[in-house]
């Protein structure tokens, strides 16, 4: 099972995989949630679908139209238990500016990495491998830290054998 960061959405909406010019993209992510594999998380819900949006895009309305039960809980025992060993490592970690840590606690990466730590599933993101970076804690650093696979959208595909 894949579990699915905002990023992937929306850089495929906005780019390579536009609804007009790669629909068989999302006509696939449909067939791969339907053979459960592929999921995300109530949070990256919230971050594609706003309900306070007074204009939503086309992304906002196809995830919502398609994607009902597409997201999962983050409110389980095992994930909230690993939220809080990532969020205390991420906290007392001195490496990462003060900024940083703030960011990291109010977005939906460290729910991202605590649900796919406790299901044992990989995670898939845009974000790049850079242990250096200060100023952002990058979602593949937390997972190599914490033993979570974490992989793009484009080797996801290869490995589910995806072909367009």
């Amino acid at each position: 099972m894949y579990v699915l960061d905002a990023n992937v959405f929306i850089g495929a909406y906005q780019g390579y995989y536009s609804f007009d010019i790669v629909p068989s993209f999302w006509n696939t992510l449909l067939k791969l949630a339907d053979k459960s594999k592929i999921c995300s998380i109530d949070k990256i819900q919230h971050e594609i679908i706003n309900p306070n949006d007074e204009d939503p895009d086309q992304l906002h309305e196809w995830t919502a139209e398609n994607l009902k039960d597409f997201f999962e809980r983050t409110d389980a025992q095992d994930v909230l238990l690993n939220y809080a060993k990532i969020q205390r490592w991420a906290f007392n970690n001195d490496h990462f500016k003060d900024a940083a840590k703030e960011e990291f606690a109010r977005n939906a990466d460290a729910w991202l990495i605590a649900y796919s730590m406790a299901k044992g599933y990989t995670l898939v993101t845009h974000e790049t491998y850079n242990p250096h970076t200060k100023t952002r804690i990058l979602i593949p650093v937390v997972c190599r830290e914490f033993s979570v696979n974490c992989v793009n959208t484009f080797e996801m595909l290869k490995k589910l054998e995806v072909q367009f």
